[in-house]
């Protein structure tokens, strides 16, 4: 098993290899462990403590490539914590995972992190999609309501005990593993899923294209389709001409056949999926993702109401939940369904152009 090989110059490490996270915000890695450091040096010397997390939550649907990376080499992962954890100088690290994979990984997780500063928190069950998202994971180990908190100040500034905290998801972590010894490929882990052969997690250079990893994995489709990348909920949707560009967000391709998903229950799809996974802390997202749901499943929707709800969440919304709701719905509107035949998106052609009017 790989051991820590500590290295106080990991910040030129992480700068030189040019590695940014991968949980989604393609964040530098090195500008956020420093700015945990220096955000350590501004308090008092009786309170210069940190923390670091390893989120294995993994609630995108759709998205798989960290229970991968994880099953495949936790000492890697590992030691990219411990990395971190000495580098910082830390307090305690925590690896929080959800019940799925410590089922699956909890005994060799425990093996690997004994006598370390690294302790193991099972994401709790109820905590659902939000319980991912950075803040609530915090509120979750403090034993506080899991709901996000109000930034500024952000985690790197004011993380958990109201020290700064340092989050990186299994692969950011192992990549910096990879990155210390020397070993690093500039590579990232794409999950593909949905209406192809072969799913699965595949590794791919970092600028590779939608197209060409479709294509090199057997899973390039001989059939009208299009597909959401980055996440099966949040991620944005493109058609099967616009393949021309590298994965985003988190590292998925979700395929969807235009023959076998009809329009309407494509959004009524992720309209319910939302509404199901919103906290309701703010307003603006559990109403407006309980009316976008109910809108969506009438007969006939009023899509200029749509519109209001969804620039609503956009721009009201007080975590990311709420104000990604719309990426999927509109990038959909536009990208495929302006383009579709009457005959093939089984609406009438006046109710598809006022559908893209209201939506674009």
């Amino acid at each position: 098993m790989a051991k820590a090989n500590i290295n106080q110059n990991i910040i030129a490490k992480l700068k030189t290899a040019g590695l940014v996270g991968r949980g989604g915000a393609c964040y530098p890695t090195w500008m956020k462990w420093q700015a945990v450091k220096d955000n350590m040096s501004k308090l008092n010397p009786d309170g210069r403590r940190a923390y670091v997390i390893c989120n294995v939550s993994e609630g995108e649907p759709g998205v798989k490539k960290d229970g991968f990376v994880l099953r495949k080499w936790p000492d890697r992962v590992v030691d990219g914590m411990k990395i971190a954890v000495h580098f910082l100088g830390a307090e305690r690290g925590y690896i929080y995972i959800n019940e799925k994979y410590y089922q699956e990984m909890g005994g060799v997780l425990g093996e690997l992190t004994d006598d370390t500063k690294i302790d193991i928190f099972i994401k709790p069950h109820e905590a659902g999609y939000i319980g991912g998202e950075e803040n609530s994971i915090m509120n979750a180990i403090e034993g506080r309501k899991i709901e996000p908190r109000l930034r500024p100040p952000f985690p790197v500034e004011k993380g958990l005990w109201g020290y700064p905290t340092l989050i990186n998801n299994v692969e950011t972590f192992y990549n910096v593993h990879q990155v210390n010894i020397g070993k690093y490929k500039n590579t990232r882990f794409v999950t593909i899923a949905g209406d192809c052969l072969w799913e699965g997690v595949y590794e791919f250079d970092i600028n590779a294209k939608i197209s060409e990893i479709l294509a090199a994995t057997k899973n390039l489709p001989g059939y009208p389709f299009f597909v959401q990348i980055g996440g099966g909920a949040s991620g944005e949707v493109l058609d099967s001409d616009q393949l021309d560009a590298p994965v985003t967000g988190a590292g998925s391709i979700t395929v969807y056949s235009k023959i076998k998903h009809s329009p309407l229950q494509v959004l009524r799809n992720w309209a319910n999926y939302f509404q199901k996974e919103s906290c309701g802390q703010c307003t603006p997202c559990r109403e407006g993702t309980y009316r976008l749901r109910n809108e969506l499943n009438k007969p006939n929707p009023d899509w200029e109401l749509i519109a209001v709800l969804l620039d609503n969440l956009r721009f009201a919304s007080f975590c990311g939940l709420g104000c990604s709701v719309p990426i999927p719905i509109r990038s959909y509107i536009q990208n495929v369904v302006s383009k579709m035949p009457e005959e093939e998106i089984r609406l009438p052609n006046a109710t598809k152009q006022m559908i893209c009017e209201c939506l674009k």
